[in-house]
């Protein structure tokens, strides 16, 4: 057996060589390979053996995906509903030039030491229980922190503003 049969068989990168393909036009080997993917693919037995084909591509693609994540809620710029309330929640309350910023920090309205970081907050909130729900205060004069925080309904939402007048009923 020649020098090709010493190929099938071996790794390189994220390619497992199946068989010898062909010669290429050039004289090169091109080798079948099948990638961790599930990708078959021909490769040139040089590129396999300097590395420069480590896989079919998706090596690649999971590498960008990795560097764009940010605590698993954020692909690229697609953020999770939870990722967007608390970068919304900790912008209301810390930055002077949010134009919410009056009524959330401008008024004394803090977020937790904890909540800094996204971890923590979900950990305490958890997954909004379903599209139209967003964070509510249950003290509307009082922090963002674990005790004082739900999820609620735009309905629910209404019913706590700081502006709310409630109809009493007399009792007879």
């Amino acid at each position: 057996m020649g020098p090709r049969a010493e190929m099938v068989g071996r790794r390189f990168g994220r390619w497992c060589v199946l068989a010898f393909a062909r010669i290429q036009a050039q004289g090169q080997a091109m080798w079948k390979c099948q990638c961790d993917c599930g990708t078959t693919r021909d490769v040139l037995g040089g590129m396999l053996r300097s590395g420069q084909s480590a896989s079919c591509g998706c090596w690649r693609t999971e590498k960008i995906r990795q560097a764009n994540t940010t605590h698993g809620e954020t692909i690229g710029r697609i953020f999770s509903p939870e990722y967007k309330t608390w970068m919304a929640m900790l912008a209301r309350c810390r930055d002077p030039n949010h134009r919410k910023y009056p009524r959330y920090g401008g008024r004394g309205i803090k977020v937790c030491k904890a909540w800094y970081e996204y971890a923590n907050f979900l950990i305490d909130m958890g997954r909004r229980p379903g599209q139209g729900y967003s964070i509510d205060r249950i003290n509307n004069d009082g922090n963002y922190e674990p005790g004082n925080c739900h999820w609620a309904t735009a309905k629910e939402q209404a019913n706590n503003r700081s502006n709310n007048k409630r109809k009493r009923v007399k009792k007879a």
